[in-house]
């Protein structure tokens, strides 16, 4: 987890030796070098916690609430010590300078991950995926009603690419799944997508705090359920830690940092990567073949988000 701290302190300072705040107006944000960093570091955010299903299925005996809770346990500790490392004793004078909107914030970010929860156990995986798919767009809508952030034709027809993709991916999973299930799942894209918004709204804040909230609060909600029954293996407790400070806790330090130089809907595009690429790693690390509507799909969505990222650094070079 030290390793997370170093990485996390590493990307938070780059950005942040120049301390202008991004403007709202797409069209006068921030430098193009700037962007296409912003951008790489979500292409490697996205890569990273596209590991997330890979290590769900390399549990023991752990179920789905014993993950949330160790998982945000650990993200809570390599947070803190991030903020430890960077303020000193004026620590908690910046969780609490992040007010209200931190607050929201990370309650938002908590319960995405419940509802998801919730979603992938009570409905089809690819319902829950088809369904997340559409949080860019939830994201631009809202952006452009409460930010007046009006993303370009080009994060548009990308958008539209790697959703196709997507719809291509899962369209050999016919059923629908449950109403409830897609609730939680429709529920899961809302949550984030504000969360997103929050974020983005508030570039000027120091909002890596939200993060904390966020564990507070899941760890808060599984705990009593969990109080009589806390043991899980030394296997399965090794990778919820690896899953929370590293695998969670670096893409989401990264999305903070990035959300100063790319507007909302940018942001959550990057997170359709996690989709693509989540069935080639199951593919390479447990032999479990995809088929070729998968991989047809996951080749689109790859594609198009990095064509995009190509054509931001062309234009800063």
């Amino acid at each position: 987890m030290l390793g997370s701290v170093v990485i996390c302190a590493a990307a938070w300072r780059a950005p942040l030796k120049k301390r202008n705040i991004v403007p709202v107006d797409f069209q006068a944000t921030a430098s193009a070098p700037r962007r296409s960093f912003a951008m790489w570091l979500m292409v490697g955010g996205s890569f990273l916690i596209s590991f997330t299903g890979l290590i769900i299925r390399n549990m023991e005996a752990a179920s789905a609430l014993h993950v949330n809770f160790y998982r945000a346990a650990a993200l809570f500790v390599v947070i803190l010590t991030f903020m430890l490392v960077r303020y000193g004793r004026k620590t908690p004078a910046h969780i609490l300078r992040v007010g209200h909107s931190g607050l929201f914030a990370g309650f938002c970010l908590a319960a995405a991950g419940l509802c998801l929860l919730q979603a992938l156990t009570n409905t089809t995986v690819a319902a829950t995926l088809f369904i997340c798919s559409a949080v860019p767009f939830i994201t631009a809508a809202l952006a452009w009603v409460i930010l007046r952030e009006t993303p370009t034709r080009s994060t548009f027809m990308t958008m539209a690419v790697a959703v196709f993709g997507l719809v291509v991916m899962i369209s050999g999973s016919a059923s629908s799944g449950s109403v409830y299930g897609n609730g939680m799942a429709l529920m899961t894209a809302l949550c984030f997508s504000s969360f997103a918004i929050v974020v983005r709204r508030n570039r000027n804040i120091e909002m890596m705090p939200a993060l904390l909230i966020s564990a507070v609060v899941i760890m808060a909600f599984t705990l009593p359920v969990l109080w009589s029954d806390l043991a899980v293996p030394a296997h399965d407790l090794i990778w919820c830690v690896v899953l929370g400070g590293f695998i969670s806790a670096l893409p989401n330090a990264v999305f903070i940092v990035a959300s100063r130089h790319l507007v909302a809907a940018e942001l959550t595009l990057f997170m359709l990567l996690e989709f693509a690429l989540g069935p080639i790693w199951v593919w390479l690390f447990l032999n479990e073949i995809p088929g070729a509507r998968t991989i047809l799909g996951g080749f689109l969505v790859i594609a198009a988000v990095l064509l995009r990222v190509m054509f931001e650094l062309r234009k800063s070079r």
